[in-house]
């Protein structure tokens, strides 16, 4: 027996054809990125806050090579670009997901051309990338303060911890 590809996956979006793909999409547009290496409560509670600010969101992950850059943990990023995606296109609040191997996401954000930039409260909304150019065609930045205090580099020092018991 065969079995449907699950529909999630038609939200996958190359970098190349995100311009064309977002124009297809409902406005206000609202943009957020990050690597989102291990999804939390803490990412699913930001995911639909920012989705509530518009019609549609556009998620944007940086790349496995791109996560390395960051100086997160070596062994970061634990799941795969692939699997990340697909996880993130898995989530209701999400309409698009495509990814990013810069260090920044600007060259995403002015291919998407979104109403609405979003961050996580760790980050001021004049230091977010792609702030000038969103407020320049009139669109709205902002900063959602965090509701739940949690970090995937918490929990996965958790993890770690508890193998130490064995």
């Amino acid at each position: 027996m065969t079995y449907p590809r699950p529909s999630f996956e038609s939200k996958l979006c190359a970098p190349e054809t995100l311009a064309m793909r977002c124009a297809q999409l409902p406005r206000p547009l609202v943009f957020t990125n990050g690597c989102f290496d291990i999804l939390h409560r803490g990412h699913v509670t930001y995911l639909a806050q920012a989705r509530s600010l518009g019609a549609a969101m556009v998620v944007a992950l940086n790349t496995d090579a791109s996560v390395k850059r960051l100086g997160k943990d070596g062994e970061r990023p634990i799941n795969a670009l692939e699997d990340r995606v697909a996880v993130m296109a898995a989530l209701e609040s999400v309409d698009l997901v495509t990814w990013f191997d810069a260090d920044t996401p600007l060259e995403c954000i002015l291919s998407a051309r979104p109403d609405i930039l979003v961050k996580g409260g760790d980050w001021a909304p004049e230091a977010i990338v792609g702030a000038a150019a969103v407020r320049a065609r009139g669109g709205q930045v902002h900063s959602i303060p965090f509701e739940f205090d949690r970090s995937t580099t918490n929990l996965i020092a958790r993890i770690r911890a508890s193998g130490d018991d064995r």
